[in-house]
């Protein structure tokens, strides 16, 4: 596969998955949008930009997957976002059926950790 189709299938697959890659970078940390758009970025080598990010935060926050609340500490007030119960739920659900995928395609490949249910506090 050429460089250019790779990237293309990699973006292809980060917009699918975008719901599922927020959620597991609010797993390790709250953030505001920029964090994300820049976190996701650095981990995954795709840019979405905040037309991308901010709409798909406000329909999470609406079907209660995260919480949003106000830093209002900094110079500049932030909207910072944590994943809720529902949200790691959600996130123990899409891994495990992400995982289940990627062995009917692969099955050769074998995964040496498994996903664990979500800890919820």
């Amino acid at each position: 596969m050429n460089i250019k189709n790779q990237k293309e299938t990699q973006v292809k697959l980060a917009k699918g998955l975008l719901d599922m890659i927020i959620l597991q970078h609010l797993q390790k940390q709250s953030m505001h949008g920029y964090q994300l758009i820049t976190s996701i970025r650095k981990d995954f080598g795709v840019y979405f930009g905040p037309s991308t990010i901010y709409p798909l935060l406000g329909l999470m926050e609406k079907k209660g997957v995260v919480q949003s609340s106000w830093n209002m500490t900094t110079q500049r007030p932030r909207k910072i976002y944590q994943l809720t119960n529902q949200g790691k739920e959600l996130l123990h659900a899409t891994q495990n059926s992400l995982l289940m995928i990627c062995q009917k395609i692969s099955p050769e490949i074998t995964l040496k950790t498994q996903v664990s249910p979500p800890i919820l506090a």
